[in-house]
Formats: structure tokens, C-alpha cells, sequence
């Protein structure tokens, strides 16, 4: 007789559970076996009131292993844009292109670039048209990365609806490294990863030298645990103020929503509620994920395949019920 894995095993035992059982979560332990179930995680680790409650590793790397954490790398530069601001290094959130960088601006853009902000940048609502999907890797040949993104059309009047493009946040990150004076990459590492001892190595660059804003970072889901459990301590790591609370009670208020997943948008976080209990994401391709719901003291992180699309029909709707309908019922129950 063949023998069956645990992965077959547990797999079949959810497909044959009744929807009923799996609404009503006992535990831990049932978290970590609807997660193993998808085929597409690799891993799970959940932190709730400052203590690991859950550490599971189903395929993939190891948890002291460097993943690449794809569009995660937008609520990291997010943060950045946190501390310039914190810093007095960018003068305000509606600082415009026009005021803070004109010389990045093409001759042949729209009229209306030099008016996007730097909110408009962090809430990817520059209004221009998409670098991201399916104009990805046009955007990403092209000669000029910066001057590629502000010179596409105008699609929507800047500030008015969100339009998903890891373009906004490569502007952003270009403008964070002039006012600071040194690469994305060096503020990543000293700003982000000295205080929360996250090792972060060199990622791609543009033609021109710029660090990519918004993919290609790479964290150890410990580290994400870390940046998660960061924010959702008001900005503290430990005794050491990172960002300060102001930022981080703004960042997770939602300014606009995705027409894709239907979610608020903040200052780099995507933002949900289930069961009037609000929680903030960081999401990346494939599925990296960081979920910090604060009133039950949660922080979650997922890795998973990053060669494979996570769509909300898809994976990431799969991982939405794993966090709406199982993590956060189990989270309250703990809390109770």
C-alpha cells in the first residue's frame, strides 16, 4: 500500500472538511494546516503579543534563508519616506515634483507631472499609466526607468484613484536618495535594518544608478516578522524609535483603494476589516505577505513561491480566508 505524506494527507482532510468546521478555527494548529494545504506557501510564522505562537516551514527555504520579498519593498520604502519626512529632509507629504525635482522631469511629459506629490507618489495616485502588469518588463528595458514612468500619459488627475505601479515608488525612492544624499540601499540598511537587525543585500539598479524602488528587496521572513512587529509597536524596536507614531498611525488609514483586491491603500500598507477588527498588509508577487492587526497584538508573515502570480481570485483570495476567516478568529479567541 502506498504510502500518503502529511502535505497529501492534510490536503485531502480539508477537502473533505465540511465549510462549517472550517469556519469555527480551534487553534493554532489549524492555521498551520490550512496553510500547508496550499500548495503555493512555504512558510507561516505568527507573533502575537510580542511572543512566536506559530513557526512552520512546509517547502522552500529555510527561515534564516533570504527571499525575495517582491512589492513588500514598497511599505519598506513607505517607511523610508517616514523617516525623511520625520527628518525634516522632504519638506511635506504634498511636495511637489515641480518643487522638489524638476530636472527629473522629461520635456515631453504631461504638464500636470510637476504637480504629483510626494503623497501621491507613497499612494501610488501620480495618476499616470501603470508600469506595473503587463508593461512591467517594457518599463524595466527601457533606458531610462524614471523618465520612462513620468513620461507615460496621464490616465487619472493625480490624487483622484489609485492606479498600482512599482514606477511611483521608483520616483519616490530617486527622490528619497537626493534629499538624503546616499543611496536607497544604504538608507535600507541603516535606517530599516541596523535597528531592527535585518540584513538587507544590494538588489537591482537602474540604467542610471538608482536602487529599484518598490521590488527586488530581500528579508528573511524572521526580518519581516521584525519590520511587521515594528510598526505594530507605534514604530518602536525594543527601547529604539524607527519611525515615529504619527507615521505609522497615518500610514495604516486608508487615502484611496485598490480596484483589484477592493482594499484601502495607505501610506504603503494595504488596509482590511473582518468582524470589525481592522488589519494592514504588506503584499508582495507570489504571496509575501505582512499582516499586522493591532488590537489583537498580531504579526503575521507568509512567504510563498515568488515565481507564481498571487491573485485575489486566485492564491492571494486563498490567503485572505487564511487570515480573515482562521488567523484572526483564532487571534481573538487567544486574546480573550
Amino acid at each position: 500500500m502506498p504510502q500518503i505524506s502529511r502535505r497529501t494527507f492534510l490536503s485531502g482532510a480539508l477537502a473533505l472538511a465540511a465549510p462549517a468546521a472550517l469556519s469555527q478555527p480551534r487553534d493554532w494548529w489549524d492555521v498551520a494546516r490550512q496553510a500547508d494545504a496550499l500548495d503555493q506557501c512555504r512558510a507561516i510564522v505568527i507573533h502575537q503579543a510580542g511572543r512566536r505562537v506559530l513557526a512552520e516551514r512546509f517547502r522552500g527555504p529555510d527561515f534564516n534563508q533570504l527571499i525575495a520579498i517582491k512589492s513588500v519593498s514598497k511599505t519598506v520604502v513607505a517607511a523610508l519616506t517616514g523617516i525623511a519626512l520625520d527628518r525634516a529632509e522632504i519638506p511635506s507629504m504634498q511636495s511637489t515634483l515641480g518643487e522638489l525635482v524638476p530636472e527629473l522631469i522629461p520635456s515631453t511629459a504631461d504638464p500636470k507631472v510637476k504637480n504629483i506629490t510626494i503623497e501621491n507618489l507613497v499612494t501610488m495616485q501620480a495618476g499616470l499609466e501603470r508600469t506595473s502588469g503587463p508593461g512591467y518588463n517594457d518599463w524595466i528595458n527601457s533606458d531610462n526607468w524614471i523618465e520612462d514612468a513620468l513620461s507615460r500619459p496621464m490616465v487619472a488627475e493625480p490624487g483622484s484613484q489609485m492606479q498600482y505601479s512599482t514606477g511611483s515608488y521608483h520616483i519616490l525612492g530617486a527622490i528619497l536618495s537626493k534629499f538624503t544624499g546616499t543611496s536607497l540601499l544604504t538608507l535600507t540598511r541603516y535606517r530599516i535594518g541596523r535597528p531592527l537587525n535585518i540584513d538587507f543585500p544590494a538588489w537591482t539598479r537602474d540604467p542610471q544608478g538608482h536602487y529599484l524602488g518598490g521590488n527586488e528587496m530581500a528579508m528573511t521572513i524572521t526580518g519581516m516578522i521584525r519590520f511587521g512587529e515594528m510598526y505594530r509597536n507605534g514604530g518602536m524596536a525594543g527601547t529604539n524609535r524607527v519611525l515615529s507614531k504619527e507615521w505609522v498611525t497615518r500610514s495604516q488609514q486608508a487615502v484611496t483603494r485598490s480596484m483589484f483586491s477592493g482594499l484601502g491603500y495607505g501610506y504603503g500598507w494595504f488596509i482590511g476589516e473582518k468582524g470589525g477588527v481592522s488589519y494592514s498588509l504588506a503584499r508582495g508577487y507570489g504571496g509575501q505577505i505582512i499582516c499586522i492587526v493591532p488590537a489583537l497584538e498580531l504579526t503575521v508573515a507568509i512567504t510563498s513561491d515568488p515565481t507564481l502570480p498571487a491573485r485575489t481570485g486566485g492564491y492571494f483570495g486563498y490567503l485572505m480566508r487564511l487570515i480573515e476567516n482562521t488567523i484572526i478568529p483564532v487571534a481573538a479567541s487567544q486574546a480573550a
